[in-house]
């Protein structure tokens, strides 16, 4: 069974936990990986992040942008998120980025798409190893691509 990528035909959605901020993607992502930078472990509470990056043109805010806040940490990128709820849905800045990093728990079903890497693992905390799936690692960001 394959899994279908977003498309105008086929838009996949998402928001945050409150329902105040809808989105829509509807270009296939770019890239699917795991984040395990301290930024991510402190924004989710847990050891990583799951996220993908879409093409601008491909991302489409439908609701909530007077919901939206921001955050950006020292030497990060923009995290938004809902000012009610406090649900992370993206992070960079949908309207000038070329990529929007959106976080698949936002998603509202499959996203088309697997991580197919694993960053900033020198930052990975020692209370959860990080599974021996196969998948490339980076110390740091991975390499842009």
């Amino acid at each position: 069974m394959s899994i279908a990528s977003p498309s105008p035909d086929h838009p996949l959605g998402g928001g945050c936990l409150c329902g105040g901020v809808r989105f829509e993607i509807t270009a296939p992502f770019a890239v699917a990986l795991y984040c395990h930078c301290t930024h991510c472990q402190r924004r989710t509470g847990s050891s990583y992040s799951v996220g993908g990056r879409v093409p601008r043109d491909g991302f489409r805010l439908i609701a909530g942008r007077e919901l939206i806040a921001s955050f950006t940490p020292e030497g990060g990128i923009p995290k938004l998120f809902c000012s009610r709820c406090g649900g992370h849905v993206f992070t960079g800045d949908p309207c000038t980025d070329a990529l929007v990093g959106v976080r698949f728990g936002a998603l509202d079903a499959d996203p088309g798409i697997r991580p197919t890497l694993r960053q900033f693992t020198a930052s990975a905390p020692s209370w959860d190893p990080i599974p021996d799936d196969g998948l490339p690692r980076f110390p740091r960001a991975a390499p842009p691509g």
